[in-house]
């Protein structure tokens, strides 16, 4: 298990890529190096009514032990948050979580993010890249309800991989659902030699698990949850298993393979 670290760090950067989404970068955290794709940070927000800190998923660390992570202001935490200027102190602990397990180096990763699900899926695009992974072995699929909703995406083209754009109002890329364009290329390509990630809206994560169970293809997903403790004592983001049983999000999740959560 990795090991965890609550401590006092600041605000690096703070950049507005429109459409209330915003990516902050934190100054030098002693366990970025040991972050991996699907874990999250607890931040403590820098406001004395706020009781509860607030989980994000890590977008990316740098060489230099900097962690981003990316959000969309939906309320009066993430608004806060994106307000903070550079030098702000924040507390941040982590990593936490469950990570997302890398596919095989025979496997195609079949990344299917919706909305604000995208940050740990860049994430884990970028590390299979930095691991030696090819990038035709990746295939990204980029969906949201309008062209607003797909940010960062001159990163992904980067990385080199297949980018595969879809809103719902067709204003960028192919118009319809994401899953939907997961099934199309499924179908298309019939390759047993696949794997699927996600991360995205609870009905998104839901097709994509049906895809995966209804084509027998394995893969995870990353569930978003309420997280008031972050470390499982709460009890606050509990799922029911498949099999019987309940799990937590912060703790046994939030990456959970596909077919394992009731959705």
């Amino acid at each position: 298990m990795t090991k965890v670290t609550c401590e006092d760090t600041f605000l690096l950067k703070n950049r507005n890529l429109k459409n209330d989404y915003y990516s902050l970068t934190f100054g030098s955290f002693s366990r970025a190096s040991s972050c991996q794709p699907g874990q999250f940070l607890h931040i403590k927000l820098p406001a004395t009514d706020i009781f509860f800190r607030r989980a994000f998923s890590i977008a990316h660390v740098s060489p230099n032990n900097e962690i981003e992570i990316i959000l969309k202001v939906l309320g009066r935490g993430t608004a806060i948050l994106s307000g903070l200027r550079k030098g702000a102190p924040v507390n941040l602990l982590g990593p936490l979580g469950a990570p997302f397990t890398l596919p095989r180096k025979n496997e195609t990763a079949l990344i299917v993010a919706g909305g604000i699900g995208f940050p740990p899926l860049l994430f884990l695009t970028s590390e299979m890249i930095r691991q030696g992974y090819k990038s035709e072995q990746v295939v990204f699929f980029y969906g949201g309800q309008s062209g607003g909703d797909l940010v960062e995406r001159s990163r992904i083209r980067k990385l080199g991989v297949r980018f595969e754009q879809v809103t719902e109002d067709g204003s960028l890329g192919e118009r319809g659902l994401v899953t939907e364009a997961l099934e199309k290329y499924i179908l298309a390509y019939r390759d047993s030699r696949v794997r699927i990630y996600a991360c995205g809206p609870p009905g998104m994560l839901k097709a994509t698990d049906d895809i995966g169970l209804k084509y027998g293809i394995p893969g995870q997903l990353s569930l978003e949850a309420p997280m008031p403790c972050g470390i499982g004592v709460c009890l606050g983001c509990v799922v029911e298993l498949a099999e019987g049983g309940h799990a937590r999000v912060c703790r046994e999740g939030p990456v959970f393979d596909i077919g394992e959560v009731v959705l």
